[in-house]
């Protein structure tokens, strides 16, 4: 799972979300050689001709391409989300690399988590309702993934903390 509850202290609890991660650095160095390597066979029977100066470009424009694909879908994975509980409030903070910070904060009370089956912009789509706003939550997640959190959000927010 790509999020983590912790007890931060007696009355205070954290959950960590983040996207997943199933490439990581070093395999996509590995990837992109890969591709570099499997794409000079080819190249190999025109060696010594005009024409492997007419194809090199290209092999070397699909690699770059390939690298840059991976190092933008890094930064768009450097995104996560902190949901922290104590026992008056719920506090969510949702880093961005693109938006930046954003923070929402609500009587613990009041906060109560939604799924939308339908009608989201993903399946199963989990919100947290109070103080007059809805907040997403861990929309990068997949599917059975957010089932799996609304649950654990249901139980937690019908807890009462320890003052």
């Amino acid at each position: 799972m790509p999020y983590k509850w912790t007890q931060t202290s007696e009355s205070e609890q954290e959950l960590r979300l983040w996207p997943h991660n199933s490439l990581p650095p070093r395999w996509a160095m590995r990837v992109v050689f890969s591709v570099f390597l499997f794409g000079l066979i080819p190249l190999m029977a025109v060696l010594g001709s005009a024409l492997l100066w007419g194809l090199l470009p290209f092999l070397l424009i699909t690699v770059v391409g390939l690298w840059l694909a991976i190092q933008a879908n890094y930064r768009a994975r450097s995104m996560f989300e902190v949901l922290t509980l104590n026992a008056t409030q719920a506090t969510l903070v949702h880093h961005d690399p693109r938006k930046g910070r954003q923070e929402w904060v609500c009587n613990r009370y009041w906060a109560r988590p939604e799924m939308h089956k339908h009608g989201g912009p993903v399946p199963n789509y989990v919100t947290l309702t109070g103080d007059g706003r809805k907040v997403e939550i861990g929309a990068f997640l997949s599917e059975d993934e957010r089932i799996a959190l609304y649950d654990d959000l249901k139980q937690i927010l019908r807890e009462p903390v320890a003052q």
